[in-house]
């Protein structure tokens, strides 16, 4: 399994070592977009990097947690599992939530 918080140090160091920008909130935000709109072009026009391009997207995102002091492993580790509490039910054809979870009912 991936260690992504080593990865996310890895990527941070990569940038820094580079020149690339790492104190700019803003500028990281906006890139990080931009990797997601190249992705889904990757996608809607069927062209044969849309894995290099969602790795692109990772490794901003990365970096972006990084800078901001967020461990993006346990982040998404808690997500996963808040998600998988969650409870839904199709509602006039849309799939809509019906029980959220909350860390009192564990």
């Amino acid at each position: 399994m991936i260690d992504l918080n080593k990865l996310q140090k890895e990527v941070y160091q990569n940038k820094v070592n580079k020149g690339f920008n790492v104190t700019d909130i803003n500028v990281e935000f906006c890139l990080t977009y931009g990797e997601l709109a190249e992705a889904y072009d990757a996608w809607l026009k069927k062209k044969d990097d849309l894995g290099e391009e969602l790795a692109d997207v990772t490794i901003y995102l990365l970096g972006l947690s990084e800078i901001l002091g967020i461990n993006l492993e346990e982040e998404v580790q808690k997500k996963v599992y808040k998600n998988s509490k969650r409870e839904y039910k199709v509602i006039n054809g849309v799939n809509t939530r019906v029980k959220d979870y909350k860390e009192e009912d564990q």
